[in-house]
């Protein structure tokens, strides 16, 4: 018989802290950290392990979302609710990724990490961000719109194009909801598979700490971590603004909702250190689905804030898009007007929606937008090409929390979240699943 969610604490002791993930993540990080530093070669092909995992985890992301959309809408019985969370998320995620483009624009022209570099755009080489640019010129409106329409139903999941899936999921779910009562029995089915890939994902996760030790351990031994020295300025001012991002304006939300950023930071450790260590934010995506659900806010408010929140609130990767293309016009001794700098906030607030949050995004995404504003030089990416791959693991970090703490502001706002289960979280008492999820992470 399933425990009621009603009685979150429950009896069974922790695991002992070898076996939590969160250790095991750390312990791994620690080491590839070590394997990269001291032996290089021997780091590097460890590649394909970071590899590995993000693939076994991109393979259940799809599945994962579809069901929990596809169930959550379902599971309203009114196409009116549905509607009212939609436009609660996007006001949420229009409203902060806006704040976080004015965050980096602010703190880029108070700080001027670019000042005094001096460097002649004549002589970069452009070859090392082609691929890049080649990438961000087709990102255009016209072309991000299309995209979010599949060819077939079936392709947008073989695919694991988020966006297409999205799509699919909420039409599909609209469609069982018009049918009612006739749909029950594949609501069944779905719920079932639910509970499968979740216990999928599970399994999975116990290959995280290799995953994470792998792609460390790469990190390191390819780009050194002598190269943070040669742009410290603006590595250091990146992670300083996320940090006052996530614990000041964050902190803030949360604080008005009713809850400690810190507290929240705390319960989703794991995840945080897997995405750490793998620089991608997807790694951990269907763990904070379970875990947000864990922590009492309802299904169906997950299931639409979460996914969707991958593709439009993505907090980390606007700090970083106006801050780098204000160090690349400062290095280049390019002088932005204040016009000019409205004009790259509106440009990077349409460019940066649908970038998905895994390796390399953030840096194609701000391709696009400086191919739009010509006044600062594509070819400066080069300048930060080395030291990108460490800023992606802050905007990774930095979106993961963003979409938790809509989840949370989302749910409040929808009267959709279990104050006693969420409190209970947020302390750290052990919880018991609710009847319609299974445990994915234990810690």
């Amino acid at each position: 018989m399933l425990p009621s969610p009603n009685s979150p604490v429950q009896a069974a002791p922790r695991l002992p802290f070898y076996r939590q993930l969160y250790v095991q993540v750390l312990a791994a990080i620690a080491l590839g950290v070590l394997i990269g530093h001291v032996w290089p070669d021997a780091g590097k092909q460890l590649k394909p392990l970071g590899e590995a995992f993000i693939k076994l985890v991109k393979m259940v992301i799809a599945p994962v979302i579809f069901l929990t959309i596809v169930t959550g809408i379902a599971g309203m019985k009114e196409l009116g609710a549905i509607g009212r969370v939609a436009a609660k998320a996007f006001a949420y995620f229009l409203t902060f990724s806006t704040l976080a483009l004015i965050v980096g624009l602010i703190v880029a022209n108070l700080i001027q990490p670019g000042a005094g570099l001096n460097i002649d755009p004549a002589t970069l080489d452009a070859g090392k961000v082609a691929d890049y640019a080649h990438q961000a010129h087709e990102r255009t409106l016209t072309g991000f719109l299309m995209s979010i329409i599949p060819s077939t139903m079936v392709s947008a999941v073989a695919d694991g194009n988020i966006l297409q899936v999205l799509f699919v999921a909420i039409l599909f779910g609209i469609a069982l909801t018009l049918i009612g009562d006739k749909a029950q029995p594949l609501m069944t089915v779905l719920e079932a598979a639910s509970h499968a890939v979740f216990k999928l994902v599970s399994i999975l996760m116990k290959a995280a700490p290799i995953g994470a030790f792998g792609a460390m351990a790469f990190t390191i031994a390819e780009y050194g971590v002598g190269t943070l020295a040669n742009l410290a300025g603006l590595v250091a001012t990146f992670y300083l603004t996320s940090l006052l991002f996530v614990l000041v304006v964050l902190g803030t939300v949360a604080w008005a909702v009713g809850f400690n950023i810190l507290h929240l930071i705390r319960y989703l450790k794991a995840e945080l250190l897997l995405v750490l260590g793998t620089s991608s934010s997807e790694a951990a995506l269907p763990s904070l689905i379970e875990k947000m659900e864990r922590a009492g806010c309802r299904k169906s408010v997950v299931g639409l804030v979460v996914p969707t929140g991958y593709s439009f609130n993505l907090d980390g990767t606007n700090i970083y898009m106006t801050l780098a293309a204000l160090f690349i016009a400062q290095a280049c001794n390019v002088h932005l007007s204040l016009e000019q700098q409205i004009l790259l906030l509106l440009v990077a607030m349409i460019s940066s929606k649908g970038a998905a949050g895994v390796t390399g995004a953030g840096f194609i995404t701000l391709a696009a937008t400086l191919s739009i504003v010509p006044s600062v030089p594509v070819a400066g990416m080069t300048l930060i090409l080395g030291v990108d791959r460490f800023m992606s693991e802050v905007r990774a970090l930095t979106n993961f929390v963003g979409n938790a703490v809509a989840t949370v502001v989302v749910s409040v706002w929808e009267k959709g979240l279990d104050r006693e289960r969420f409190n209970a979280a947020m302390a750290g008492r052990p919880l018991d699943p609710t009847p319609d999820m299974q445990e994915v992470v234990r810690d």
